[in-house]
């Protein structure tokens, strides 16, 4: 099955739709579990598999650190050497470039950088990128970008903007028809202009599907929710649209609404490894007193494994314990929950009631349960 993106449904700007790729379908709107090291930290791929999630995220840049693409290669790609069977999507490591920027050194020809592990020089180029994806096998592909923070320059906005732009060009080329859905990713900083002149160019590239990138850099709810809104209208609608590294609900509903298809974060898992529990009625502290002696589940009628089983009480005791389990459940329960909301903004708006569906998921939200 080659790779495909069919809509299925829209109100207003959000939409429903499905993604054909050749390890199976996922359902957009659509929350993709980080698995950085293709492994999705304290769960097996049989649990993310059964929170819902229909496709992981794995980064290029890390996997080439250690254990080296060549080794995934060896073991038939990302999805046998991990467990994971369904769909994947590797990042190149643009983002590196902004969090390991004390490591990098930035050119049109490419990056340097020294490993985060040994401090080995490594060189990569767009090129480079792109190999590096073709060996791990992934179904999806990032190209490299020149991701850059907040606050920025604008002038070095601009200069972001037009070196993402180079090497989408040259990850065409090395890409060169292959049979991976190759992503263009979005630059411009805040500037709203910036961000048009950069979604512009990458669709006369017309690759698979486009990303808006530069975002959860430090600029907070209301820049992210701009960049957003200028940014979409100028994405082909007949493409995913891919919203990177964003993970607060009330994030994802507004991001939904605009018309964003695809997210990943880490927020789901880290969380769920620190005791913090999401639930419709907002975050659960697992590790607080008042929940010694509470016999209840972490969220009434949510239907997770560890919902079903476990009583918050149980689980703060593991937490306080220090059994590596409370992790492993809180790290579930919020991976259902993200996938929960996911279906029910898809089915919302097959039925075209996202408005109310969103309101009324915002107004619960606000709540903070200690």
């Amino acid at each position: 099955m080659s790779f495909e993106f069919e809509l299925t449904a829209t109100e207003g700007a959000a939409r429903a739709g499905v993604l054909s790729t050749p390890h199976g379908q996922v359902k957009t709107p659509t929350f993709m579990p980080v698995g950085t090291q293709g492994s999705v930290k304290c769960l097996s791929p049989g649990q993310v598999r059964r929170s819902g999630a229909g496709i992981v995220l794995a980064n290029a840049y890390h996997l080439m650190i250690r254990p080296g693409a060549e080794v995934v290669a060896g073991c038939g790609g990302i999805q046998d050497w991990c467990g994971w069977r369904g769909p994947m999507l590797t990042d190149s490591g643009g983002y590196q470039l902004f969090s390991l920027a004390e490591l990098a050194r930035v050119s049109d020809e490419g990056v340097e950088f020294r490993s985060h592990i040994d401090g080995a020089p490594i060189f990569m180029s767009p090129e480079d990128a792109i190999g590096v994806q073709k060996l791990i096998g992934a179904d999806i592909i990032m190209p490299l970008d020149d991701c850059v923070g907040f606050p920025i320059e604008r002038r070095r906005a601009e200069k972001s903007v037009a070196r993402t732009l180079l090497w989408a060009r040259r990850s065409k080329a090395a890409h060169a028809g292959g049979s991976q859905a190759l992503f263009a990713i979005v630059q411009g900083g805040t500037y709203h202009d910036l961000r048009r002149e950069s979604a512009e160019g990458l669709v006369e590239l017309d690759l698979a599907g486009y990303a808006v990138g530069g975002v959860s850099v430090g600029e907070g709810t209301s820049l992210i929710r701009e960049i957003v809104e200028a940014t979409v209208p100028y994405l082909p609608p007949q493409r995913p649209r891919y919203l990177m590294g964003v993970g607060p609900p009330e994030d994802l509903l507004f991001a939904v609404a605009a018309g964003i298809d695809m997210f990943d974060c880490v927020m789901p898992t880290r969380n769920g490894r620190n005791g913090w529990a999401f639930t419709a009625d907002g975050i659960v502290k697992v590790k607080n007193s008042l929940h010694a002696r509470e016999c209840v589940p972490l969220e009434e009628g949510c239907d997770c494994y560890t919902c079903v089983n476990f009583t918050r009480s149980y689980l703060r005791h593991l937490f306080n314990a220090g059994e590596m389990l409370g992790m492993t459940l809180v790290s579930l329960h919020n991976l259902r929950f993200f996938a929960r909301l996911m279906e029910g903004a898809r089915d919302a708006i097959t039925r075209g009631a996202f408005g109310a569906y969103s309101r009324a998921a915002l107004g619960r939200l606000g709540r903070l349960t200690d």
